[in-house]
């Protein structure tokens, strides 16, 4: 997405705190994030698979102003989709996550560090991952840790979504960052 005069926009990642994990949180999303499965879904039967082949065809569609190259497009949205259902979050809020944080861009750096399209925070590659963080601009690695560390922040404020986006974002209890996240949302979600 572009800012004033065709440049584009900063990233969104705000200054997110490192906080303390504890042993077990930090096995349990270590092993999350360590899982190399291929995005492909599989579907026990015929319903699951001709919605989901509906969604692919109706996002890649809305995305094609991002990403114009078909071929990538469809990786993007296919790995946005098995690694948000993975995490058990909804794939409309990881698109507008994703809008918000980087503006579909895979090699975005926030101010505060942040890198990819999540606009993952380096520290989370040393805290459950292997240190690496230049690994955060490959696209499954940045979707898995932006999903896995949302799903996280999610399980923490008990569900609370405005809270778990304001953690995600580093600012948590405004209101700015959520609403925005919120309205993105409203371009992902499914026709119907």
């Amino acid at each position: 997405m572009a800012g004033l005069g065709g440049m584009p926009r900063p990233a969104w990642a705000g200054a997110q705190v490192e906080e303390p994990l504890a042993d077990a949180v930090r096995s349990v999303l270590s092993a999350a994030i360590a899982y190399d499965a291929p995005p492909k879904p599989h579907f026990e039967s015929i319903e699951p698979r001709l919605v989901y082949l509906r969604w692919l065809g109706e996002m890649s569609e809305r995305l094609k102003r991002q990403k114009a190259e078909a071929q990538t497009r469809i990786e993007f949205l296919e790995t946005v989709w098995y690694e948000s259902t993975r995490a058990g979050l909804e794939p409309a809020l990881v698109l507008g996550l994703i809008q918000v944080e980087s503006g579909f861009r895979k090699y975005a750096i926030s101010v505060a560090g942040a890198r990819g399209y999540m606009q993952v925070m380096p520290f989370w590659t040393r805290l459950i991952g292997d240190g690496q963080a230049s690994r955060l601009f490959h696209m499954q690695t940045n979707l898995r840790f932006g999903c896995v560390i949302m799903r996280h922040y999610l399980d923490r404020e008990n569900g609370d979504l405005f809270l778990a986006l304001g953690r995600y974002n580093g600012s948590r209890g405004k209101r700015e960052y959520p609403d925005l996240v919120f309205g993105a949302r409203k371009r992902w979600l499914p026709p119907g």
